[in-house]
């Protein structure tokens, strides 16, 4: 299986360390930066990993900044993807089961590297259900392809 992983500056430390932790349970992985911990910004790597997924590049997708959110966030913009930010063990279970999530997103500030771990083993173990879940995810696709021709309301001043 091929994950591809990426991470801001926030979150290369520790992204160093579970490219080893996955490489070791037999994982190939696709690393789109960032290679330092000089200040970049994060949806240049969230949106690497999230085409990646989507082109079938890779099988599944980690992103690491400082709390998962603005990850999560960029990643969603990506037609096709499924990304959760995840504290927990049980979130990042249900967010496979439940969402079929493809891009787990982890906050560095947020949990330790064991905690990291833990979330990731959690996930990658975890199956998507089906049943009543795939006629969630469905209206959710629905959703997604309406709003592909809608026109950005302007932001606020």
């Amino acid at each position: 299986m091929h994950i591809a992983i990426g991470s801001d500056h926030a979150g290369w430390e520790i992204k160093e360390k579970i490219k080893v932790f996955l490489n070791q349970q037999g994982y190939v992985i696709l690393d789109y930066g960032t290679s330092s911990s000089e200040s970049c910004d994060y949806p240049d790597f969230a949106i690497a990993v999230a085409r990646s997924v989507v082109a079938q590049q890779a099988n599944l997708g980690i992103l690491i900044c400082g709390t998962g959110i603005g990850m999560a966030i960029t990643a969603n913009k990506i037609p096709g993807i499924r990304a959760a930010a995840c504290v927990t063990e049980t979130m990042a279970k249900f967010s496979k089961e439940h969402n079929n999530c493809n891009i787990l997103c982890l906050g560095a500030r947020l949990n330790t590297e064991e905690e990291m771990k833990n979330i990731i083993s959690a996930w990658l173990k975890s199956q998507f259900e089906g049943g009543r879940h795939e006629r969630r995810l469905n209206k959710i696709d629905a959703l997604e392809r309406e709003c592909q021709n809608l026109s950005p309301l302007p932001r606020p001043t």
